[in-house]
């Protein structure tokens, strides 16, 4: 278990916040529930990763229609597990305990693009950001509807171009994120990559820590912007 986490305060954010999404209705973190949060916290599971993952099951769980029980976080763990996994890779860290992970289902390159492209319109249509960073979201929407034209029939050599170019304009668009936050909310969410990595740090080579904690940063500007991720 992390030096880095407080395991109670760790258990009473996501009670707090499950609290949140079930209108009130307090859920006790006991028994089997708390040995499982606990050991989220022990992997070096971000809180903020938990909480999307009460917010993605709760989004599916409503979307059934009127909801006949109040959520409980044995409910959220694939959800969130799941989530945790994608961290892990976009951060580059490993815990030490990895369970072995069921195969995913690879998506194809074409609705890969044709999703983000919906994604990136979608926030276009938000008017939230500076015209300078639109202008990025909108070159990078033209770039990938020349990709899509012509990534469900490419293979081989000409895929891997393909893909090559998605990353590309992944890098420039991430770049563009970054440079259109405010310095307060910079200094903030470097704040919280830290604070996500810090699990991790005693185990990890310097080079490897602060690429991990940039990383993480870039991750938590995406998220705060609503970026959709480009590479495949």
């Amino acid at each position: 278990m992390s030096d880095t986490v407080d395991i109670s305060e760790y258990c009473r954010a996501v009670e707090t916040y499950l609290c949140q999404k079930n209108g009130g209705h307090l859920i006790r973190i006991v028994g089997p529930s708390f040995e499982q949060v606990c050991g989220w916290a022990s992997r070096g599971v971000p809180l903020n990763v938990v909480f999307r993952g009460i917010d993605q099951y709760c989004e599916r769980d409503h979307a059934k229609g009127t909801r006949r029980r109040p959520v409980r976080i044995e409910f959220c763990e694939a959800d969130i597990l799941d989530l945790f996994d994608g961290w892990r890779r976009a951060v580059g860290v490993v815990t030490l305990d990895e369970p072995h992970a069921e195969p995913q289902r690879k998506q194809g390159l074409a609705s890969h693009i044709e999703r983000a492209i919906a994604r990136l319109t979608s926030l276009r249509a938000g008017g939230r950001r500076s015209p300078a960073f639109v202008e990025h979201v909108d070159r990078a929407v033209r770039e990938l509807d020349l990709l899509e034209a012509d990534a469900q029939r490419a293979r081989g050599d000409r895929r891997s171009a393909l893909i090559a170019r998605l990353e590309a304009v992944d890098r420039r668009l991430a770049d563009a994120a970054t440079a259109d936050v405010s310095p307060d909310d910079t200094a903030r969410l470097r704040r919280e990559a830290e604070a996500e990595i810090a699990p991790f740090a005693a185990r990890m080579a310097p080079e490897a820590r602060d690429a991990a904690t940039e990383a993480a940063f870039v991750r938590l500007v995406r998220e705060a912007l609503g970026i959709p991720t480009l590479r495949f």
